[in-house]
């Protein structure tokens, strides 16, 4: 893990959006780093095509690990 300095009013953005949405700071800092990775690099998509596009990649590792979103639900 690495530290990356941002500035005070990043992080205070941060920390609001984390609370609002239920995220640790990291976790929304890593989510905004992604979205906007995936932006420069498709700048054709909009934010819901991006957020689609890390739900599926989300869903390829859980069944490359062998996960499902029935996993655990009785039949």
């Amino acid at each position: 893990m690495g530290i990356v300095k941002i500035s005070e009013q990043m992080h205070e953005n941060l920390r609001l959006t984390s609370g609002a949405l239920s995220r640790s700071i990291n976790a929304q800092a890593e989510h905004w780093l992604r979205v906007g990775m995936l932006a420069e690099l498709n700048p054709n998509l909009r934010y819901g095509e991006i957020c689609q596009l890390l739900i599926q990649a989300e869903q390829q590792t859980a069944d490359a690990n062998g996960l499902s979103a029935e996993a655990g639900v009785a039949a």
